[in-house]
């Protein structure tokens, strides 16, 4: 049984807001339970709302909340929705769209080739242009998050399968990012051309962990394996991680802040 109450408090919250955190896991395990855990690792990267959602084999099943992770992801019947092993989540600070739970993520639709959803770190510098253009085109927007922008774009995109849509998404955006999905059979991960948003893959028990910060790995004893390059999209499904370049590869422009101030001290950055 996951004892909550002894591994977090709402008071743990020191009051140091800085950027998003984003975890997924794909893999034999208690999904909802390790992204949790995960989640709370990564809680100095934002304490304003959090976000689950995860897959069971045949569906998906959606938590997003104002306040904490162990305001509301701790306690056991939010647990006990989020069933399967496979789960992206998000801890948000609004760099993007105001407050409240309408621009939670992870941001989840249905799609024609089945549920998908979206978790997304960094600033999409032409994100309004991007919603101005979809709205033209009949998209209709439930927040002023980039995430959703992106889930339009890949919702909209022409491509044969949810890989290539994927791809057509990421290639329309421009600005820092790191990106952790989900459809009903793969995770999938992706940096921005230049790297400046981090993004780590990690492993446990035959679990493969997507993770903003090494320190997301340690909570749950997962082992670090490397770090996405940038322009790297990895995918996870049942056989293994493949690993894309669907971004033009540039020279590594790392945000300092992620150094002196979002990382926290213990992470390998």
């Amino acid at each position: 049984m996951f004892e909550a109450d002894k591994l977090f408090s709402a008071e743990a919250d020191d009051h140091f807001h800085d950027e998003c955190g984003i975890f997924g896991v794909f893999g034999p395990l208690d999904a909802a339970t390790i992204v949790t855990l995960g989640l709370h690792a990564l809680q100095h990267r934002g304490q304003e709302a959090a976000g689950i959602v995860s897959y069971d084999g045949t569906q998906f099943h959606v938590e997003r909340h104002v306040g904490l992770i162990g305001d509301t992801f701790t306690k056991q019947p939010v647990l006990d929705r989020l069933k399967g092993t496979r789960a992206i989540g998000h801890t948000r600070y609004a760099t993007a769209g105001g407050p409240g739970l309408s621009n939670v993520q992870p941001f989840f639709a249905e799609l024609a080739d089945g549920g998908f959803a979206i978790a997304h770190n960094g600033n999409i510098t032409n994100a309004m242009t991007l919603q101005r253009t979809l709205q033209k085109q009949g998209s209709i927007f439930s927040s002023t998050s980039d995430a959703e922008t992106i889930l339009h774009l890949i919702a909209t995109s022409s491509g044969k399968d949810v890989i290539s849509r994927f791809i057509d998404a990421v290639r329309q955006l421009e600005g820092a990012f790191s990106l952790v999905a989900l459809s009903p059979t793969k995770m999938i991960g992706c940096r921005d051309a230049l790297g400046i948003r981090p993004l780590v893959l990690g492993e446990l028990d035959g679990a493969w962990i997507l993770a903003s910060e090494t320190c997301a790995l340690d909570i749950i004893g997962a082992r670090f394996v490397r770090d996405l390059k940038p322009g790297e999209m990895v995918i996870v499904t049942a056989e293994g991680v493949e690993s894309l370049f669907p971004l033009e590869t540039q020279k590594p422009r790392s945000c300092i802040f992620e150094y002196v101030y979002f990382s926290r001290p213990d992470s390998s950055v």
